[in-house]
């Protein structure tokens, strides 16, 4: 693929260094095998504001094509990745968490639970991921095989062809 990304988990555990990040390296692990050159990896406790500029950091200061985060999707009050990304994003890109609902419904009914978005700021797609290690990395699977082509039409300057 050639293109840059970056995984950025969200924890307050591991912020605090009292959980080791899992998910966040096996997200990587994915995108490296890939293609894609991971770039940046970053860890933030669950808190919008620092997870709002954790993203505006790698899509408007360090120009990454792909930004994904894993981890505070869920129900709990201190769930707030998705809040955080539909801050920052200017367009939703609302097949994507779709494509990992439909998928994760077929493995698991709890599925129906995650509350991830994806969407665009600039020339960077924003994707949220579950916190669990075999939850992020199905929802990944499920997408992986398009993100080149989304990649493709986000960075051409006009319509690509298709």
């Amino acid at each position: 693929m050639g293109y840059q990304a970056a995984v950025i988990t969200v924890s307050d555990k591991g912020y605090k260094g009292e959980r080791e990040d899992k998910s966040g390296p096996a997200v990587a692990e994915m995108l490296t095998e890939a293609g894609f050159e991971v770039v940046y990896t970053g860890m933030v406790p669950d808190e919008k504001a620092m997870i709002e500029a954790e993203l505006i950091i790698c899509a408007d200061e360090k120009h990454i094509p792909l930004v994904v985060t894993t981890g505070g999707t869920g129900f709990s009050q201190r769930d707030v990745t998705p809040e955080a990304t539909l801050a920052v994003i200017e367009r939703e890109a609302r097949g994507i968490p779709e494509t990992m609902l439909y998928e994760s419904l077929k493995i698991t009914p709890r599925a129906c639970l995650s509350r991830a978005v994806a969407g665009l700021r600039g020339k960077t797609l924003i994707i949220n991921l579950p916190g669990s290690v075999k939850a992020a990395k199905e929802n990944l699977a499920a997408v992986l095989p398009a993100l080149e082509h989304g990649l493709q039409m986000l960075m051409a300057d006009g319509s690509t062809e298709h």
